[in-house]
């Protein structure tokens, strides 16, 4: 079984091409930015992961994606291997993406949120959900 999920930001907007022949097909390349479950010396790091997505799922990376876009993706891995111009070998690794979507909210993701402090309660009018009263959680159907 080859499978992966992986969440991140674009580092850089996509690569787009279009293969050649009668029914060309889109080729997006991009590299998320996904950072580790931990921190080294209390600073937060990341893999930087490449990713390409074919046909229609590369189509909606070129219409949709640009640097700084969050996006979760689930894929397999691929390797391959090339000689370079120097005569050396290079490994590659990479995740084919088989579904992509946004990780975030569009209003998030243009920094909507700037006047807000990270630490107060989102109202209804900032994402559509209200704060549910304490005294109310024991008439809930579930806990």
């Amino acid at each position: 079984m080859n499978n992966v999920v992986i969440m991140g930001r674009l580092t850089k907007d996509p690569e787009i091409r279009y293969s050649q022949g009668e029914n060309p097909m889109c080729v997006a390349r991009y590299t998320l930015a996904v950072d580790r479950p931990f921190a080294k010396d209390g600073e937060q790091t990341a893999d930087f992961i490449s990713c390409k997505a074919f046909g229609k799922a590369g189509q909606f990376i070129e219409k949709y994606a640009k640097k700084g876009t969050k996006l979760a993706v689930k894929g397999r891995i691929q390797t391959g291997s090339y000689t370079n111009k120097d005569g050396q070998k290079v490994y590659t690794t990479e995740v084919v993406a088989e579904a992509q979507e946004f990780a975030e909210s569009k209003k998030a993701a243009e920094g909507g949120n700037s006047g807000a402090s990270s630490n107060a309660p989102a109202s209804a009018a900032d994402d559509g959900f209200m704060n549910v009263p304490d005294e109310l959680d024991d008439d809930l159907p579930f806990n």
